[in-house]
């Protein structure tokens, strides 16, 4: 599921879309305040730092060419938050929480190596926010029961024949709702999740 089109980032790359700048930062605001904050930075800083990188990502997607790799634009976004927070610590604007853990140094390091559990948890986190985000969005544009019986399939668990009779529709037309919602979503978001 790829929840972030190249069209948008097309969009704005160009500037041809007044609202693709918002729709983005709706999606992609509160995800990297909220990461910022789980690596133990202080509220304003993280709502600094969150600042910064959006500004960066404004400044700097004229110059970013997608490869059609899954997660390309991911990685391109943690590397510029890896170098915010870089040059947040060089600043020495950085002040750990009271309390809370001080080898932010060692953080930064992980977060630097792609294959590390701090980088492999960005791509988690990201992945799922902008899966949240693009469901919500897509979701009005189909009916309720079709909705139903892709929610109880892809995340509930629940198996098409049990969806099936729960919702009182064939496994065919259970099927068919979670391919359609499958198929919009990849649409809508095609680049950025790995599938």
């Amino acid at each position: 599921m790829l929840p972030t089109s190249y069209s948008l980032l097309d969009r704005l790359r160009t500037g041809s879309d007044d609202g693709a700048w918002k729709r983005f930062v709706e999606s992609y605001r509160p995800w990297i305040l909220g990461w910022l904050r789980r690596q133990n930075l202080a509220d304003g800083d993280a709502e600094d730092l969150a600042q910064d990188i959006l500004v960066v990502v404004l400044r700097e997607l004229p110059f970013f060419q997608h490869n059609r790799r899954p997660g390309a634009f991911r990685a391109w976004l943690r590397t510029i938050t890896l170098h915010r927070l870089q040059d947040f610590v060089r600043g020495r604007r950085y002040r750990p929480r009271p309390g809370g853990d001080s080898d932010f140094q060692n953080r930064l390091n992980q977060l630097q190596d792609p294959a590390s559990e701090l980088s492999r948890q960005w791509n988690h986190e990201h992945d799922a926010h902008l899966v949240r985000c693009l469901l919500a969005r897509i979701q009005p544009e189909f009916q309720e029961s079709t909705w139903r019986a892709f929610h109880a399939v892809m995340l509930e668990g629940q198996t098409p024949a049990e969806t099936a009779q729960r919702l009182g529709m064939s496994v065919n037309a259970v099927l068919l709702a979670k391919s359609r919602i499958l198929a919009r979503l990849r649409q809508e978001g095609q680049g950025l999740i790995d599938a």
